[in-house]
């Protein structure tokens, strides 16, 4: 049987939980065969695919994983933070260059220290160094080559989509809850 091209890359990545990001020629390669991908990964292992227009992953209905979970509250804390400080947290997530000791700064001076000293990837700054190597595994951030810098990637669009879904779940519960009464 003849696979597309870098099918084995594309398969191994993706299981591993990475983002095939736009700037990767595997993406173009995904792209190109993405009903070919999207049964592949639907009959063999149940997982849906979703490209978007600058990456793409997988999606399971039958996770455990708490990475998403520890992502989505970095980022949560991140934009909070940034946001006190008067900055568009959006627009400094999508084009900044953060330091790892400013965003150690950021965490360990948080008003949701208990939330953080109770999370294991974010408790303390070597443990974020860690999560941060997972990020960047992922394909979540870059790292400079400094290594003391880092960027995220737009796979980090995938958590804020999650949350701002959430949130709106959230209002529309609140909001037929107070129709209700």
């Amino acid at each position: 049987m003849d696979f597309p091209r870098y099918h084995k890359d594309i398969v191994s990545d993706l299981l591993d939980g990475k983002f095939i990001l736009a700037t990767d020629a595997k993406f173009i390669e995904l792209k190109n065969s993405a009903d070919f991908y999207g049964k592949f990964f639907k009959e063999t292992f149940e997982f849906y695919l979703d490209i978007k227009s600058d990456y793409a992953y997988l999606i399971s209905e039958e996770t455990m994983e708490m990475l998403s979970r520890d992502i989505c509250i970095f980022l949560g804390l991140l934009c909070y933070e940034l946001d006190k400080e008067g900055k568009n947290f959006l627009e400094e997530i999508q084009y900044a260059e953060f330091e790892y000791d400013y965003i150690d700064s950021l965490l360990d001076n948080s008003s949701y220290i208990d939330l953080i000293q109770n999370n294991n990837q974010l408790k303390n700054s070597e443990a974020r160094r860690q999560f941060f190597g997972t990020l960047n595994r992922r394909n979540i951030i870059d790292r400079s080559s400094s290594d003391k810098r880092f960027t995220f990637t737009p796979a980090y669009k995938v958590f804020m989509d999650f949350a701002k879904n959430f949130a709106k779940g959230k209002l529309n519960a609140a909001e037929a809850e107070a129709i209700e009464e």
